[in-house]
């Protein structure tokens, strides 16, 4: 007989690195995860089609998870309840279409809760109401299909999410760019090598402003002259002079 498993408390990352997560980017945390050889072990990078529902937001929170049987949202629920505040909800559905997954009622009340936003690899709807009250939604799909809800499946245990694996509690920063998941256990290293990248980079702003080339700042122009590149002053097209 098949049988649903709820852990009902989370290890989570603690909340002062959350907010130091959402001071930097998608962007910069994966940059620095892969420089720390963290994306080589596992990918933290959700794929193109988890996209933002409302242009212009940015979380980071600790995972909440569920994992939701095909057409069916019954898990969802659970873990929202569960939930606390500044938490990031990860759903996964094996059936992305076959039933939403989130939609108006639940995003006012995890608005009330003050969850942090939530993650869906399945379908929301009610995006336009979504979008006038602000709620932090991505997701791979957006579709108005019925969810039952009366589904086994899990609550706080791994999932994989859009191919990345999600642990309760590990870190989920979503802004225009995606959504990345780094672990609990790297989350200090990747955090603080992305707040160095970003000063690092906000130095070198006053630099392009008075005329600098990126170039020559991002060590482009150094690699290039390794590489040894036959350079042709001609167009590809010009006659050829004879030989």
């Amino acid at each position: 007989m098949m049988r649903s498993t709820v852990y009902l408390r989370v290890n989570r990352v603690e909340a002062a690195l959350c907010a130091r997560a959402r001071a930097t980017s998608v962007s910069d945390l994966h940059e620095a995860a892969y420089a720390a050889g963290i994306e080589a072990v596992g990918r933290t990078l959700m794929s193109p089609a988890m996209r933002p529902v409302v242009p212009g937001v940015r979380i980071a929170g600790p995972a909440v998870t569920a994992h939701v049987a095909p057409g069916d949202n019954l898990m969802m629920h659970r873990a929202l309840v569960l939930a606390q505040p500044g938490d990031v909800l990860v759903v996964v559905s094996d059936a992305p279409t076959s039933g939403a997954q989130w939609g108006d009622m639940a995003a006012r009340y995890a608005l009330k809760l003050g969850l942090a936003g939530v993650v869906v690899q399945g379908c929301v709807r009610d995006t336009d109401a979504l979008r006038a009250i602000g709620s932090a939604t991505w997701a791979t799909h957006v579709l108005s299909t019925h969810p039952d809800k009366a589904g086994h499946g899990s609550v706080n245990a791994p999932v994989v999410c859009d191919g990345v694996r999600v642990e309760p509690g590990d870190l989920v920063v979503a802004d225009g760019d995606g959504v990345i998941v780094v672990p609990r256990r790297h989350a200090a290293v990747v955090v603080e090598a992305a707040e160095a990248r970003m000063r690092k980079e906000d130095a070198m702003m006053p630099l392009i402003e008075a005329g600098s080339a990126v170039w020559e700042l991002s060590g482009a122009a150094a690699s290039y002259a390794k590489l040894a590149v036959q350079e042709i002053d001609a167009a590809f097209d010009d006659p050829q002079p004879p030989r």
